[in-house]
């Protein structure tokens, strides 16, 4: 479903390890609430991850995807696949929900981004949101891949 953002100028927060900014959003028709978090280490560039979650009506709140950095090895709990150090992205899966496990504990390895920017921008993309233009850029793609 199409959302917004709602806070277009939200402001960054940093702490002793981190650059943080949250997004309010909602579906273009009002009747459905997220937020878009964006977490950046101020020391580490591929050490990243921002995701969307949602917030149903009298339910607890959802991470419905997570799109993190290559700062570190991912395994998939059920299935064993193992990632190491690559971008990855997560998404919730029912599996692990019925397996009692991190519902969105699933990943798996994407080309789609390198910088937490790019990652911000495919995730905007994938979850058709709008008014993040400007602070998600989607990565430049190698212009002479194999030269």
């Amino acid at each position: 479903m199409p959302k917004r953002v709602k806070n277009p100028t939200a402001h960054l927060v940093t702490d002793a390890n981190h650059q943080k900014k949250d997004f309010l959003v909602e579906s273009r028709d009002g009747t459905e609430q997220f937020k878009i978090f964006f977490r950046q280490s101020k020391t580490v560039a591929n050490d990243f991850s921002c995701g969307i979650i949602w917030f149903p009506r009298g339910d607890e709140s959802l991470i419905l995807a997570r799109f993190n950095g290559s700062s570190h090895v991912h395994v998939n709990r059920m299935g064993g696949e193992k990632m190491d150090c690559v971008c990855h992205v997560h998404r919730t899966t029912e599996r692990y929900i019925q397996n009692n496990l991190s519902p969105d504990g699933h990943a798996i390895a994407t080309a789609s981004y390198k910088t937490a920017s790019g990652a911000l921008a495919e995730l905007a993309r994938e979850f058709k949101v709008t008014g993040l233009e400007g602070i998600a850029v989607p990565d430049q793609q190698e212009l002479f891949n194999g030269f």
